[in-house]
């Protein structure tokens, strides 16, 4: 498939072919929303913790008579029922990881990049050169397309200078081409590929590529 190439200034200069397996792959909600489901579940910590009622601090000496009180039997300061005391069933340190074979988030990638394609929300361009970090430019390039929600800048490799740009822009993330993953690629509204870029992810994610 061909994609048009657009300037900084959002004029057509071109055109370039894009691979048909990774731009033009079959809908399948089911695998990328594991994918994505997979990918939330790993970024988790899992490092909370609650004390239960034999790690709580308080003496075990019993509250007050069994009988004769004329109110409700309790036995210590540590059951879960009193303030201060142990937490019934909390959370405790786990592992929330899910694994996804390799082949499954490759071809949730190629889910992802193909629905921006048929929701006309990607955009490339020639070239993004900076010299030095400078906001003004991504903006204004932001602004050349009429973007609206949150844009994805790939590059074919980490450029520094792209990232430092976009660091204080609201809404616009930067990530190289090889870094990409389906969670960001499905969660961002636009996404603009550099001419480069998008090569790149041809040859990773083609049959040509690492598979």
């Amino acid at each position: 498939m061909d994609l048009q190439v657009k300037d900084n200034k959002g004029k057509v200069v071109g055109s370039v072919a894009a691979s048909d397996q990774v731009w033009r792959a079959e809908s399948n909600d089911a695998l990328l929303h594991q994918a994505v489901v997979a990918q939330q579940a790993n970024k988790r910590r899992g490092t909370q913790d609650t004390q239960q009622r034999n790690e709580v601090t308080y003496s075990t000496r019993k509250i007050r008579p069994q009988k004769g009180s004329g109110q409700a039997r309790q036995g210590s300061r540590r059951s879960p029922v009193l303030k201060g005391g142990g937490v019934a069933h909390g959370p405790h340190p786990r592992s929330y990881r899910q694994r996804l074979p390799k082949k499954m988030r490759q071809q949730a990638l190629r889910i992802a990049l193909s629905d921006k394609v048929r929701d006309e929300s990607v955009t490339v361009i020639a070239a993004l050169k900076l010299d030095a970090p400078k906001s003004s430019t991504i903006r204004d390039i932001v602004s050349a397309f009429e973007l609206k929600g949150r844009t994805l800048i790939v590059t074919s490799a980490t450029d520094h200078n792209v990232v430092k740009s976009a660091s204080n822009l609201p809404g616009v993330e930067v990530q190289a081409a090889a870094l990409m993953n389906p969670l960001q690629a499905a969660t961002v509204t636009n996404l603009i590929v550099t001419q480069e870029a998008l090569e790149a992810i041809d040859s990773l994610w083609s049959d040509g590529g690492n598979d």
